[in-house]
């Protein structure tokens, strides 16, 4: 079984201006998210679904928050975060 893809609560960063407050509120954000993920799959949820759902929770909170235009701009960034390795979890960081 494979755990939470959130095992490092360090490296919830993409945004380079970050204040402290924040990262760290992200930090917590994280471990419960963590904690959830890890309870999901204990009891039988497959780790594929609660990614899918946690992304339409995810994007869905964001259009509520900031609305479509401003979280597509930033969903259309994704592709190269994710090709840069920003999301591959237990890659060493130089």
């Amino acid at each position: 079984m494979i755990r939470s893809p959130f095992a490092s609560p360090d490296r919830l960063t993409g945004q380079d201006a970050e204040t402290e407050a924040e990262s760290e509120a992200r930090r917590i954000a994280l471990e419960y998210l963590a904690e959830a993920w890890n309870d999901a799959e204990d009891d039988g949820v497959d780790g594929q679904a609660l990614a899918h759902a946690a992304l339409f929770a995810a994007l869905a909170t964001l259009v509520e928050g900031h609305g479509e235009d401003q979280t597509a701009s930033f969903a259309e960034k994704l592709a190269d975060r994710i090709r840069a390795g920003e999301y591959t979890v237990g890659r060493t960081l130089q």
